[in-house]
């Protein structure tokens, strides 16, 4: 199973990013997909979660109304577009997957990308 992250960088205040995470190796269509982060000296958060279908979809309050995530079956990737970058989402992402259910808790989650940083200057 892997799990590739791509598309972080560093941006100004207000402006946007859009991640992406290629999936290989599991049936992407039968795996909840999730995006978590985690700042320096801080535990890992839940960021956002999608659906097998992509009908559902779930979000943390501290991104919510800024970040969308979606999903691409024909090529096996899922997408979180932020928006209204703050210095506060500064953190490397890491995209998840999980066979069973939704979850928000980073514990539940068996299958982990690497990681991509993300870094907003204010």
């Amino acid at each position: 199973v892997q799990l590739q992250a791509s598309g972080g960088g560093l941006v100004q205040a207000g402006g946007s990013l859009r991640l992406s995470c290629a999936v290989s190796g599991l049936n992407f269509g039968r795996y909840y997909m999730a995006w978590f982060r985690q700042a320096p000296g801080k535990e890992r958060e839940f960021v956002a979660a999608i659906s097998w279908r992509g009908g559902i979809t779930y979000y943390a309050d501290s991104v919510k109304g800024r970040s969308t995530i979606s999903r691409d079956y024909a090529g096996n990737t899922v997408y979180l577009q932020m928006n209204g970058l703050k210095p506060e989402d500064t953190a490397v992402y890491y995209c998840a997957a999980r066979g069973v259910a939704y979850s928000s808790s980073p514990y539940d989650y068996d299958n982990w990308g690497q990681g991509t940083q993300v870094t907003v200057s204010s």
